[in-house]
């Protein structure tokens, strides 16, 4: 995918709202979010990552996490490391670890370590990155290429949801205008919508006990199940319309304002009197 010539250059961070300050304005540290205001007003220096051990393992896998899917998708990745400004709010911009050619999606590489990661966890980490460059880029969705200190590589397609990019894009013109008067920033303190992953793997579950074990009550009660689903059916069409209650053989069927039908078993207390 050829991107449209609004890139511009790797000028001071100073100057937009990028993928990752999306993450810190949709966050819930404060802290975090009032250094990030001082640094876009040029009170503050950048933070130094350079001693950020897992940041640095970040910066020298995205080569290899690239080249690893590559050779697994059979895709390629171009716009490598491209900065790019939105055409019309031109206070965001996203540098891309990549743009995924044949698909048009946004390809963004992390380093995760092991005791920590689930694609769960990964994708609400990463979210307003994902839809803040998706959003930038025009792009429909985004692929998540995770290498954890454990040896596992995960990859994950995760599409554009107008919903969190409606309130990512409230957010971040919050943060700007506060950026430009001088005003502290509050926290946004609204949790956006989780968007789906899409489902992709197939797992084998075999090795499971607990998986097992509900199997076989599974396969032993279906059949019940099924009976007791049909018995209900026909008892509902048995209650007569004008019936409020309908009583018998130690069950209750009884009849909603909205005019559903639910059951209960009676005990003998519950027995009508003669």
């Amino acid at each position: 995918m050829s991107l449209p010539n609004y890139a511009i250059s790797q000028s001071n961070r100073r100057a937009f709202i990028g993928g990752s300050d999306a993450r810190i304005i949709m966050g819930d540290d404060e802290s975090a979010l009032l250094r990030l205001w001082r640094e876009k007003r040029g009170e503050l220096e950048p933070e130094d990552l350079s001693d950020n051990l897992v940041v640095q393992l970040g910066n020298v896998t995205e080569e290899l996490n690239r080249r690893w899917y590559e050779r697994n998708s059979g895709q390629a990745v171009g716009n490598v490391q491209r900065r790019i400004q939105h055409p019309v709010h031109k206070w965001m911009a996203a540098t891309l670890d990549g743009m995924i050619e044949p698909l048009g999606a946004v390809f963004e590489a992390k380093f995760m370590l092991p005791w920590t990661f689930s694609e769960e966890a990964a994708a609400d980490k990463h979210m307003a990155q994902l839809q803040h460059n998706m959003w930038v880029a025009n792009a429909r969705s985004a692929v998540l290429s995770i290498i954890t200190g454990g040896g596992k590589w995960v990859e994950m397609t995760l599409a554009a949801d107008p919903l969190y990019q409606h309130l990512l894009l409230t957010a971040e013109k919050k943060f700007w205008r506060c950026v430009q008067d001088g005003e502290h920033p509050r926290l946004f303190g609204v949790e956006p919508p989780r968007p789906r992953l899409e489902a992709v793997r197939v797992v084998d579950m075999s090795g499971s006990n607990s998986w097992a074990e509900l199997t076989a009550i599974y396969r032993s009660t279906r059949k019940a199940h099924q009976e007791h689903e049909g018995a209900k059916a026909d008892l509902k069409k048995l209650v007569p319309e004008e019936a409020k209650e309908a009583i018998g053989h130690g069950l209750r069927a009884k009849r909603s304002k909205s005019g559903a039908i639910s059951f209960d078993m009676m005990g003998a207390a519950d027995a009508p009197h003669q």
